[in-house]
């Protein structure tokens, strides 16, 4: 299941009970004859149900839907308006469902603080109305399901974002992996002929491999690797990208990066790389090809095989070259 459908089904269900709930309590109102409790619950089931209907209109974009939070704010209002103008002492216990529903359907930043907003309020009202044991004890039940309710989502969110991070980053240098390429580097691309601006790639290569990983055995390799990898993160720009692609490959994409700019990249690398006293290993060797995208490059593997193509070219040409091959340009 995917995040959207897990969001639109997490949200609906809680819209869903939520309706159900206020429902039953305006029903139980207009039994004991309580009309404003009763047209409260009302009103507040009628938008419950709305975002409902929302939840089932956005269910292709739940992720990126603003209106979840327009119909939260909107029950979270009314509830305040209700504790301040009725008097009605067991309607502060209205605010533990909403809590629920504020973190299960918005982002934890915001439902953070619409809870907070709540709250205020509505502690205030109970401490001023009630003996001082029952503000006491539902003091405790609003900030005991407020921190519990938090924790949980928080919990769920760091789940989720590094179950993110695993799916497309290498686990021994961090750098990102080759499954994540082909989706980044037509990102960019796509971004690149929208706005207009250059965008170049660079192939690298460590040279001599077998004999290295002979020499100094996998550990030796993996070493050298993350060491390489390291040393690629501080020499790249912000807004560069790294990655692995194989056990002595990487690849970098640079935004905004002319052809000029591309080759003093490549240099700076090659030569960053090439003088550089590795522990355990000595001085390396690396191979780069690099390329810039031109009028006629519109997919990832135009660049993507032009840098490898290139970097072939530079490793024939002899170890710790840079070669460069040029972007494809449409005919007119």
């Amino acid at each position: 299941m995917t995040e959207t459908r897990l969001r639109s089904w997490t949200h609906a269900f809680g819209y869903g009970l939520a309706a159900l709930f206020t429902a039953g309590l305006a029903l139980q109102n207009l039994r004991y004859g309580f009309y404003q409790l009763f047209y409260l619950a009302l009103a507040m089931s009628a938008l419950l149900l709305g975002g409902l209907v929302y939840t089932f209109i956005c269910r292709r974009h739940q992720l990126s839907a603003p209106g979840h939070l327009t119909i939260l704010a909107g029950l979270n209002s009314g509830l305040v308006a209700a504790v301040l103008a009725l008097d009605a002492p067991g309607i502060s216990h209205w605010a533990m469902p909403l809590i629920a529903l504020n973190f299960l359907i918005l982002p934890l930043r915001q439902g953070l603080t619409l809870s907070l907003i709540l709250l205020l309020p509505v502690l205030a009202v109970t401490w001023l109305t009630q003996p001082l044991g029952d503000a006491l004890l539902t003091s405790i039940g609003l900030a005991a399901l407020l921190t519990v309710t938090a924790f949980c989502v928080w919990h769920y969110d760091h789940m989720t974002q590094s179950a993110q991070d695993l799916a497309i980053t290498d686990p021994v240098t961090g750098a990102y992996n080759a499954r994540f390429l082909d989706e980044a580097l037509q990102k960019e691309i796509s971004r690149a002929i929208a706005t207009g601006h250059p965008l170049s790639a660079i192939s690298l290569s460590i040279d001599h491999t077998d004999e290295i990983g002979k020499l100094h055995g996998e550990a030796g390799l993996q070493s050298l690797v993350q060491n390489i990898c390291r040393t690629l993160f501080d020499v790249v720009r912000a807004g560069d990208s790294i990655y692995r692609v194989n056990s002595s490959e990487f690849f970098l994409i640079l935004p905004f990066t002319p052809e000029d700019g591309v080759r003093v990249i490549a240099e700076r690398v090659r030569r960053t790389l090439s003088e550089h006293e590795w522990p355990g290993i000595g001085k390396i060797s690396v191979s780069l090809g690099c390329t810039t995208r031109g009028s006629g490059d519109t997919g990832n593997s135009d660049l993507r095989d032009r840098a490898r193509a290139a970097m072939a070219r530079a490793r024939s040409q002899g170890s710790g070259t840079a070669w460069f091959s040029p972007g494809a340009s449409t005919e007119v």
